[in-house]
């Protein structure tokens, strides 16, 4: 077995670079770090964290068979604002519950219409 950090890097197919930065930065604080024209990376929210926005129309939105992926709450109680930041930055809410008392969730898409997970555990 390897030693790593972790799953650490996505790569995403947009049709704006600079809309996806918008929405990831509004939501979840990220920060870019490289940019040329046709993509743009940014660092964050985990110390390791590498989200690429690459600007490829014809496969924006497209899952490829990955069906979401996540970001995990600090605190349960911040369910409510994640999906009115979410809303805020032209989201939109998809499904929402809880796992168990105390454990929610909320199913969200991007502008792009990536699914995203937010959740506490």
């Amino acid at each position: 077995m390897i030693k790593t950090h972790g799953l650490t890097h996505i790569s995403l197919a947009v049709r704006d670079p600079d809309r996806s930065l918008a929405f990831y930065q509004k939501v979840f604080g990220v920060k870019e770090y490289y940019r040329d024209e046709a993509s743009i990376q940014v660092l964050g929210p985990g110390s390791f964290d590498v989200i690429a926005f690459d600007k490829d129309v014809a496969n924006a939105g497209k899952s490829g068979g990955i069906a979401h992926f996540g970001f995990r709450l600090v605190e349960p109680g911040d369910i409510d604002a994640a999906v009115a930041e979410v809303k805020g930055a032209r989201g939109k809410l998809i499904r929402r519950g809880e796992f168990a008392p105390g454990l929610p969730f909320a199913y969200v898409h991007d502008p792009d219409g990536y699914e995203i997970e937010i959740w506490y555990e």
